[in-house]
């Protein structure tokens, strides 16, 4: 008897309890903001309670990161629809000129025209696919050493034309050493440095890179005399679609994000010094073990 009237006791103590936790739930499911935390006061459901709000905080944070998420997507749709526009825009036109046109000078300027535009519509999605991979984490970089020399003869390869074009000169200070580092993945990231360094050069330029190997990294410098970043701009030259103030009229803003990416997946940092009329300087840090 005595034990059926205590039981009865706690129960009625409880049932309060328990009303409130079942309100504060409904109002989880409900989508509604959950209260604050539950109250403190000892007893059979302190711990319920407690956990009760922290599963609800993880999932309102949860929550709040899938919105952020949703918003990040469509500004970067709204971005690469965008960029992808302008180019197709330019081959629509061409096209139709195309059609009526029988200067044979003409035709080829057209096709020249639509050929740059693919070009660049094909680096720009090749770009965006490497970048999604990244972002998915379905790629895995694996780390070796590679020969310093061969990674900066590799990296410069595509550009031999290019700088001989605008009469860039070259200067390397490439010392017998190895870099530990995904081959492959890092000359994409250094070739799209050294891109947007000849991109942001006048004629008769210099380019520069460097490398310095300690027992803790390895440290590459790509320095440029080109026309440089604004200080408004140097925060956001690793943000992606971002365009400065001098950035070129092809400039799609999606390069150097790709880099920051690939370095910083690889444990790495980069970081770059600018001034106005002057150049930069990239400063990249490839780690020989994980700090």
């Amino acid at each position: 008897m005595k034990n059926t009237k205590l039981r009865n006791l706690i129960l009625k103590k409880m049932y309060p309890d328990i009303e409130e936790l079942n309100s504060y739930l409904e109002k989880v499911l409900s989508d509604d903001d959950p209260p604050g935390i539950l109250d403190q006061e000892e007893g059979e459901l302190s711990i319920l309670k407690s956990n009760i709000y922290k599963v609800t905080t993880k999932l309102k944070f949860q929550k709040e990161l899938l919105r952020q998420d949703k918003v990040t997507l469509a500004t970067a749709m709204a971005d690469v629809s965008h960029q992808l526009k302008t180019p197709l825009t330019s081959m629509m036109v061409m096209n139709d000129l195309l059609k009526s046109e029988e200067d044979s000078k003409k035709r080829d300027e057209f096709l020249k025209t639509q050929s740059e535009q693919l070009d660049r519509m094909n680096w720009l999605i090749q770009t965006l696919l490497k970048l999604s991979k990244l972002d998915a984490g379905s790629v895995v970089l694996t780390k070796e050493d590679v020969s310093a020399d061969s990674l900066i003869k590799e990296v410069m390869k595509p550009f031999e034309i290019q700088m001989d074009i605008k009469n860039i000169s070259y200067v390397s200070n490439i010392p017998y050493a190895s870099v530990m580092c995904d081959k492959n993945w890092t000359v994409e990231a250094l070739q799209n440095i050294v891109k947007n360094c000849i991109e942001h050069m006048y004629e008769k330029g210099s380019l520069k890179i460097s490398i310095t190997d300690t027992n803790i990294f390895s440290q590459i410098l790509i320095s440029d005399t080109g026309c440089g970043i604004a200080s408004e701009d140097l925060p956001h030259v690793f943000e992606r679609f971002y365009r400065g103030k001098n950035a070129g009229k092809d400039s799609v803003g999606i390069g150097l994000a790709l880099a920051k990416t690939i370095i910083e997946s690889q444990h790495g940092e980069i970081n770059v010094e600018s001034e106005e009329g002057v150049g930069s300087t990239f400063d990249i840090k490839l780690y020989k073990t994980v700090i």
